[in-house]
């Protein structure tokens, strides 16, 4: 029989889910004190220097909104206008050409014990055909995109960590920059058959966590196990495998919470569109980091707190 599961939060989490959709903007003292850099040295006729926290604001609007390059620029100035304050908005051109130079540092709430770490990718367009055009006559030489790697807290389904590359990096590659990103003690390192490699486990091991990885059907055991050597995670996982099968040693092992990685990426791409607007690889990547911040800040506005139905 299927679990049921009923929401304990559930007047909270309306309202965070409302708040989601508000368009009411609040502008702290800092943030207004902070939008122009310093310009003790700008020359005469020099062009306004604007801070990294205004670059950052205007492509967080962009992307939320899903709104073009001049099109942001209005609609803050018309924002600043509603809310009489006497700040310039920078040009789409002056967004676009200090976007791939910032620095982003991903919103996450202090933890103190230790994290269940769940990895895994996907694909966000940067030009190409629709997804009708290619399941009718498949993928031309033109359609191109990028790969976004998460590592996302299991427990609080928050992205603690995300590196971007090209489509032409496999997963396992990747693994060692997405632990490098987390800061806190991993307990636990879940994935799928995508990481099953050599390099993976030795990453994970030197991070002292518990590698959730499902072999390959045709795996074998590489360590015997009366070897006085210290055994091998994949071996041992191995060996539960066969004692138990493939089906329970994931529900035993907890892997089955890969799939808070899955509807992390969901989200993403349907509160984000899973298409860039950039052309440049730095400010598609810094474009993707803003939007892991921003999901972020969704997610600690509102986050159901379920609990199994029982008879």
């Amino acid at each position: 029989m299927k679990k049921q599961y009923r929401i304990r939060n559930w007047s909270e989490y309306n309202a965070g889910l409302k708040r989601r959709g508000s368009i009411t903007f609040w502008l702290s003292a800092d943030l207004t004190e902070e939008w122009l850099a310093a310009e003790k040295a700008r020359k005469r006729g020099a062009s306004i220097t604007y801070n990294d926290i205004a670059i950052a604001t205007m492509s967080t609007i962009k992307s939320i909104f899903g709104l073009a390059g001049r099109q942001a620029q209005g609609f803050v100035e018309s924002v600043f206008e509603l809310m009489q304050i006497n700040l310039p908005v920078p040009d789409h051109s002056t967004v676009s050409r200090r976007l791939g130079r910032l620095q982003i540092q991903l919103p996450v709430k202090p933890k103190k014990s230790a994290r269940h770490l769940v990895v895994d990718s996907t694909g966000v367009k940067v030009y190409g055909e629709g997804e009708w055009k290619t399941r009718q006559h498949g993928i031309s030489k033109r359609r191109t995109w990028r790969k976004l790697h998460l590592g996302i807290d299991e427990t609080t389904g928050e992205i603690v960590s995300a590196v971007a590359t090209t489509n032409d990096y496999h997963d396992s590659q990747v693994l060692g920059d997405i632990l490098d990103g987390v800061e806190d003690h991993i307990l636990q390192v879940s994935t799928d058959g995508a990481y099953d490699t050599k390099s993976c486990y030795e990453k994970i091991e030197q991070k002292e966590a518990k590698a959730v990885i499902p072999p390959r059907k045709n795996a074998r055991i590489q360590q015997h196990g009366n070897c006085k050597a210290t055994p091998l995670r994949r071996d041992e996982n191995l060996r539960a495998i066969r004692q138990m099968g493939r089906k329970k040693w994931k529900r035993e092992s907890g892997y089955h919470r890969r799939s808070i990685a899955e509807t992390t990426m969901f989200r993403l791409k349907c509160i984000f569109g899973g298409s860039l607007s950039s052309r440049q690889f730095d400010n598609q990547a810094v474009e993707l980091f803003l939007q892991c911040a921003a999901l972020n800040r969704m997610i600690q506005l509102c986050k159901p707190e379920s609990y199994i139905v029982t008879s």
